[in-house]
């Protein structure tokens, strides 16, 4: 019996139509275009003005199913990956099948901040490859502007919202998903985390004075990590594949940090011409990066290109994955 993989056989993108520039972040907060651009390669980040997470998911879910000619009742499972939920329950991607109207598929969310879109690939994948489901949509979809504080300049440069998606499919002829890679860390948490309106400090007239809602973070140590283990785990992946860098086709990072990107790359021996890049339009729209960066890039992917996934998020988690892209 023939191998089964999951391939990616459609990706599609949506950003909302407000683009934040570092000048107009200079009038909100203490920062400039130069200071933003210099530790972070942004220049603009797009913000959801109207709508919620679901809502950007929705459009890049509709893009697709338009782009494949597919009936919204053909998909089985829909995943999300989101630190940015619609609501605590029900699930994001709950929200996201009815507004779709994809009446057939089952769904859940995944938290793994901006590794999440990675581990939803990879979770993904195996409901494919056992040969239980033929058509699973994988969407990234975070908007984390709900979740700024716009007085920390620490974060609010960073961060912008955004949505991908991509759609599963079996394939037999050696393309899709070959191997991934997948780690965390619960310790990091003290580094990276919104520290209120969950179980350990629900909402309340202390917490939103204290401004615990929002994203905190302790830049230098979350640099330091990912830096070590996004760059290690792609080397690590490349090993157990037996991938010299003149085999890798493309890295797709995610966009949380120029230097960080580059710093990967050159752990893997690969040339800036071979890196996705869109951190500049877009910042860290956290588990959105890596669909977008497919979007973005799509036109340029054959058939057969090797391609390496990495990613470093909160919590810590980090990990990579290897596909042959399908078409």
């Amino acid at each position: 019996m023939e191998k089964i993989t999951a391939a990616i056989t459609g990706v599609q993108g949506y950003l909302p139509d407000y683009v934040l520039t570092n000048e107009e972040l200079s009038t909100i907060v203490d920062t400039s275009d130069e200071w933003i651009t210099s530790r972070t390669g942004i220049k603009e980040r797009r913000i959801m003005k109207d709508g919620a997470t679901s809502d950007m998911a929705a459009r890049a879910v509709e893009g697709l199913l338009k782009k494949k000619g597919l009936d919204p009742l053909d998909i089985d499972l829909v995943i999300v990956a989101t630190v940015t939920a619609d609501y605590p329950f029900p699930s994001t991607a709950n929200l996201v099948a009815d507004k779709v109207g994809m009446k057939n598929a089952w769904s859940f969310d995944v938290n793994a901040a901006c590794s999440g879109f990675i581990y939803a690939l990879a979770t993904g994948s195996q409901f494919i490859q056992t040969g239980k489901y033929k058509k699973v949509i994988v969407i990234g979809a975070d908007m984390m502007s709900s979740i700024i504080d716009y007085q920390d300049r620490t974060t609010c440069v960073i961060f912008g919202d955004g949505a991908g998606a991509v759609l599963l499919e079996p394939t037999t002829d050696g393309t899709g998903i070959q191997d991934f890679l997948l780690h965390s860390d619960g310790s990091g948490v003290k580094y990276l985390v919104q520290p209120a309106g969950g179980a350990a400090r629900p909402a309340s007239r202390e917490t939103v004075d204290e401004r615990l809602h929002y994203v905190k973070q302790e830049g230098q140590q979350v640099f330091k990590f990912a830096v070590t283990n996004m760059a290690e785990v792609s080397a690590n992946i490349m090993d157990r594949n037996n991938l010299k860098s003149e085999d890798v086709d493309w890295l797709v990072p995610h966009q949380a940090n120029l230097r960080i990107i580059d710093a990967t790359a050159n752990r893997m021996g690969l040339p800036s011409e071979k890196v996705m890049i869109n951190i500049q339009k877009y910042g860290n729209t956290t588990a959105g990066t890596l669909p977008l960066c497919l979007w973005d890039y799509e036109s340029q992917l054959k058939k057969g290109d090797n391609i390496i996934l990495s990613a470093f998020g909160g919590g810590f988690t980090w990990g990579a994955l290897y596909l042959k892209w399908a078409y």
